[in-house]
């Protein structure tokens, strides 16, 4: 029976030229540049840390950046640029976890929407559509709100918004993957019905998982950040971005670091993402690499 995988040393052939081209591709580097940087920095924000995220030291409030606080301080005397690292370790960890829950959950529902079609496709994706027409910062706060201020309840709401894209993209895969010939030698094979969507279908579609979900991680910290900014997320004093920013808005006046710099690592973050998955889309749509 003839299968989806590649042939002995494909893999290994596919991914040296996958890194040969994105190793030549500027906006790749650039993002990866900038990915690694942020993750480097959450994975050793324990270590690297000047002070600790949540000490206060009320006679160091309110510090301008220079000296001994290269960030500045807040109004409880604590270090921004510590708070800034850990931000980083809570921001790509709700990415991460994001993209695993929405990215497995939406693929595995778009396969089976693609695959069966008819009566089962029409009642996915028409719920799958309802949910894409609600704006997705609008839905999220509706959802975080409804459980409850929290980031475990913050990254709940984010995932499920996200669902509905790796479901119809994959659905989408679905349906061209399944009228080629190795789908239908699986089924006179006598291959169950999932056994295919999990063994053929889904593995065909990874390619376009993966540069989805990359797009989607930069998306989930933007979203997740608003949240925390309006209450919904991240709660005081955890050192989220989200909730630094909305603290410092009532001294952006005067003090201007406060806000600035958490800004400035969201923004920094998110095109690092965008661009990264840009270029990835590039790369492995074997189309356009062809």
């Amino acid at each position: 029976m003839k299968t989806a995988v590649l042939p002995k040393g494909g893999l290994r052939r596919e991914l040296a030229l996958t890194l040969r081209v994105l190793s030549r591709n500027p906006s790749a580097l650039g993002g990866a540049v900038i990915i690694g940087f942020m993750a480097l920095m959450a994975l050793t924000s324990g270590l690297l840390a000047p002070f600790d995220p949540i000490t206060i030291s009320l006679g160091d409030r309110l510090l301008a950046p220079g000296g001994v606080h290269l960030f500045g301080t807040d109004e409880m005397g604590r270090d921004i640029l510590s708070r800034v690292m850990y931000g980083a370790r809570i921001s790509l960890r709700v990415g991460v976890m994001v993209v695993l829950f929405a990215g497995v959950l939406g693929s595995i529902i778009g396969a089976v929407a693609g695959y069966f079609g008819g009566r089962i496709d029409n009642l996915i994706m028409r719920t799958m559509d309802i949910i894409l027409s609600f704006p997705s910062l609008v839905l999220a706060m509706a959802l975080a709100a409804a459980m409850g201020p929290s980031l475990t309840n913050a990254v709940m709401a984010v995932a499920f918004v996200m669902i509905p894209k790796f479901a119809r993209m994959v659905r989408g895969e679905a349906l061209a993957v399944k009228e080629l010939p190795f789908i239908a030698a699986a089924r006179v094979s006598g291959a169950k019905d999932f056994w295919i969507i999990f063994h053929h279908l889904l593995p065909n579609c990874v390619n376009s998982v993966i540069v989805l979900a990359t797009l989607v991680m930069g998306e989930s910290i933007l979203v997740a950040a608003a949240l925390s900014f309006i209450g919904l997320g991240a709660q005081p004093p955890t050192p989220e971005w989200g909730a630094m920013i909305a603290v410092g808005r009532k001294y952006l006046m005067d003090q201007w670091w406060y806000a600035t710099f958490p800004g400035l690592f969201i923004l920094v973050t998110v095109i690092g993402f965008n661009i990264l998955g840009d270029a990835l889309r590039d790369v492995l749509d074997p189309r356009i690499r062809r």
